[in-house]
């Protein structure tokens, strides 16, 4: 079992006496994402306990220290110099949050720590080229460009934009505006929301006022869902759409009865695959701990830790920080089950893949 330390002092020992491999992650265990961020690091845990109990790597097991952040970048930086110093880990996995992973930039770079798979898709963290972060999913502005696409070729003519004012939301809402423009579209409005103590009334407002066909709504599970519910209840018909972000069933509890039809960007493969064999195989692990379930934040922190796993392997019997990241620039082409890693020293974008979902009438996500 693997270790997870949080920031509120929990702690869960391994049985194990000490892990060779020490990956530490900070992410927001609590707070408006906490939701995905286990998911994620439930997934992640599922590959890293099926290579200790098969001996690890190289004969080291891994172990990975969680610690909370809150989604607060100050405590991000804070829980990263811990990793990096007491707990001397060999690399970062699975941050979360745009500012806050923005945030860990000049320490990485101090310290010369590799930072894999971090849970944003914020274009800052891939061009220009980070040399200490590797990203695994696709982008945000890429996740936005498949949506418009979408709704212009179902003939979507007035579509609004509102987003959560934060670097997440305004790197988002430029992949939004980019793509109607390429359909030589505009926002029919744009609108800023807090993501502290949102007010969606004037997007609902905005959106029964123009008669909106569709409201793109880039933020929290919370407030997305709460401006979906009002929406529903003024008698609105607008498709809504949100990012990968809210990729979670604890957002289609949200919506409760308003979530029919809400379109979800993913950035993994359908969680319910027969035939994506990442999938399978993130079933098979789930399934042998009694997890009935896999979800799209589960499938991405599990694409994540093979991503690494493979570059652990390839660094030797004796990793460092540095001959980890000369693994990762290696990895051009490597297959993860299905998806494609590309990396070089002068690309870290990892994956591009981006899929839309809807969810149906089940409350679960369908494509």
């Amino acid at each position: 079992m693997i270790r997870t330390l949080l920031a509120v002092a929990l702690s869960v020992c391994a049985p194990w006496a000490a892990a060779q491999i020490v990956i530490g992650q900070t992410a927001g265990f609590t707070g408006a994402e906490a939701a995905s961020v286990k998911e994620n690091t439930e997934g992640a845990k599922l590959v890293f306990e099926r290579v200790n109990a098969g001996g690890g790597i190289n004969g080291q097991k891994i172990e990975l220290v969680s610690l909370d952040d809150q989604r607060n970048p100050k405590l991000a930086i804070d829980n990263a110099m811990k990793l990096a110093n007491q707990h001397n880990v060999l690399a970062l996995l699975l941050s979360s949050g745009t500012a806050p992973t923005l945030a860990l930039k000049p320490l990485l770079e101090e310290h010369k720590l590799p930072l894999v798979a971090p849970a944003s898709g914020a274009m800052a963290l891939r061009t220009p080229v980070q040399p200490w972060i590797y990203a695994a999913r696709a982008p945000y502005q890429r996740e936005m460009e498949k949506a418009v696409q979408h709704l212009v070729s179902t003939g979507v003519t007035r579509v609004a934009l509102a987003h959560v004012d934060d670097p997440f939301g305004a790197d988002a809402a430029a992949g939004v505006l980019r793509a109607l423009d390429r359909s030589h579209q505009r926002a029919a409005f744009l609108l800023k929301f807090k993501g502290d103590r949102p007010d969606m009334s004037a997007i609902v407002a905005g959106v029964m006022k123009l008669d909106i066909q569709a409201v793109v709504i880039l933020g929290p599970a919370a407030a997305v869902a709460d401006a979906t519910r009002q929406l529903r209840a003024k008698g609105s018909r607008a498709t809504v759409v949100t990012g990968s972000n809210n990729a979670s069933p604890e957002f289609i509890k949200l919506l409760g009865d308003a979530g029919r039809g809400v379109i979800v960007t993913q950035v993994m493969p359908f969680e319910r695959s027969s035939t994506a064999s990442i999938v399978k195989e993130a079933y098979d692990l789930a399934a042998a701990k009694g997890i009935s379930e896999v979800t799209p934040a589960m499938l991405e922190g599990f694409a994540g830790a093979k991503v690494l796993v493979e570059a652990l392997r390839r660094a030797g019997n004796k990793p460092t920080r540095q001959k980890l990241r000369d693994a990762l620039d290696g990895m051009n082409k490597v297959d993860i089950g299905g998806l494609e890693v590309r990396y070089s020293p002068q690309d870290h974008g990892g994956l591009d893949y981006a899929d839309l979902s809807i969810i149906g009438p089940d409350s679960r996500f369908h494509r």
